[in-house]
């Protein structure tokens, strides 16, 4: 019973359709090239697309669970896991749960390898600029990730700092910011080739089986970048009603996907066009681009912005869960329950738990212990795309859509649901075979 009242806590960000753009471009789009480059000019585009069709059908079910048992009139659901709780049972909500928080640290840790990343750019664009393209402005990533996990310890201690109306707008811009700038940089090289480069095979590797294992890690970084299933349900609960609140959040979802697709397009083709078979993984740090390095640095000094706020919103439902659970569990635990105010000189009183202190710096210790030992972008996002997709994007919506709905097995629906989600686990299993495998790789050398 503990962990069902726990579970209906989980809150993840604000609130509109800005809030959704903010959920769904993220460090996936700087893959894009990257995976375009490997699916060629006809797969890279139609893989996009379709993953836009699926990501708003998921959505349209997803709205349509945020009340029961009816849509418009019946009891909120504050969490994605309240959803199946409520509406598909205990069992499903503890797996439900499992894969939702698995993804949330997944996330978490891909975003402490990103920002490393983009650290040690400026830091090369830099050295590039002064000393030559040439120069031998190598250096890890390590000092940059332990930098980062410093930052975090202490933006975990403040209080719903993740929902911070100001947060959310920052990251919308900033995200906006560095897409629009890989677009650009991206057209103005396709413009100084004179040329378009790539071809409708995408990147020639040795063998067949090598591109078997690239082409299906580049599905798992495009199904990275899309789905926001994880966290739709509670940007559902911040919108306002009336009008009913799924019929406003399909609006929402329709029109951040247009958009966010547009911008997915414009960087993985553009990015594909200017470097061909030696597009970068990261398109604003693989340094196909080493001019204007002023330009480079802002891009990604926006990247690094975005992503010390998105690390809260996806590691603050971790917290809220884990903490709920707990204080249910042992209630009169004073190293779990009791809070402590603190008054400092010129600055307002605040409140601190010694658990919250501990759990929290401990999260944010494993998500850069983890990246410190596999620091490899491309095929992490990959592998949390292929682990995320099938269950929160299309299995949870689909059976909750059946309940919600009411739809008998057998049916025409029912048959086409069924088919349309069988589709997307064989394409998750095949995305999660080469991910593993390109991480083990990578592991190797």
């Amino acid at each position: 019973m503990a962990v069902e009242h726990a579970l209906e806590i989980s809150d993840a960000c604000s609130n509109d359709d800005g809030k959704i753009r903010t959920g769904v471009i993220g460090a996936g789009v700087l893959s894009l090239a990257w995976s375009t480059a490997q699916l060629g000019w006809i797969g890279g585009p139609f893989a996009m697309l379709c993953f836009a069709l699926v990501t708003y059908i998921s959505a349209f079910m997803l709205s349509e669970c945020y009340r029961s048992p009816h849509p418009e009139t019946g009891a909120r659901n504050y969490s994605y896991m309240d959803a199946v709780r409520k509406t598909l049972g205990k069992k499903h909500t503890w797996f439900c749960g499992f894969l939702q928080y698995l993804s949330l640290f997944g996330v978490s840790t891909a975003y402490v390898i990103t920002t490393a990343t983009c650290m040690r750019a400026i830091q090369r664009s830099n050295c590039y600029h002064k000393e030559g393209y040439s120069a031998p402005c190598s250096g890890g990533d390590d000092f940059f990730m332990l930098m980062f996990g410093l930052v975090q310890i202490f933006f975990s201690q403040i209080p719903d700092f993740h929902n911070m109306r100001w947060l959310s707008v920052v990251a919308a811009m900033m995200s906006f910011t560095y897409s629009f700038i890989g677009f650009g940089l991206g057209l103005a090289k396709v413009i100084g080739n004179g040329t378009i480069k790539g071809g409708i095979g995408g990147v020639h590797t040795a063998s067949t089986a090598q591109k078997v294992w690239k082409v299906s890690q580049a599905i798992g970084d495009v199904a990275f970048a899309y789905p926001y299933s994880v966290i739709l349900i509670e940007i559902q609960d911040t919108v306002k009603s009336p009008p009913p609140e799924n019929q406003t959040i399909k609006k929402a979802s329709m029109a951040s996907i247009i958009i966010t697709t547009f911008f997915y397009l414009c960087c993985g083709c553009f990015g594909y066009a200017a470097f061909g078979d030696d597009t970068p993984g990261n398109l604003l740090t693989g340094f196909g681009f080493y001019e204007p390095y002023w330009l480079i640095d802002f891009a990604n000094i926006c990247i690094i912005i975005h992503l010390i706020g998105g690390y809260q919103v996806y590691s603050q439902p971790i917290f809220a869960f884990v903490e709920r659970w707990l204080s249910i569990k042992l209630p009169l635990n004073r190293l779990v329950n009791d809070f402590y105010t603190i008054h400092l000189p010129f600055l307002p009183s605040f409140r601190i738990n010694l658990f919250r202190i501990f759990f929290r710096t401990l999260y944010v210790a494993s998500t850069t212990g983890l990246a410190l030992g596999f620091p490899y972008f491309n095929q992490l996002l990959a592998l949390l795309g292929a682990i995320s997709f099938w269950p929160l994007a299309i299995y949870f919506p689909v059976e909750m859509y059946f309940v919600q709905r009411k739809i008998a097995p057998w049916t025409s629906k029912w048959v086409v649901l069924q088919l349309f989600s069988v589709g997307c686990l064989l394409v998750s299993i095949f995305a999660l075979v080469g991910s593993m495998e390109g991480l083990f790789v990578q592991r190797r050398q």
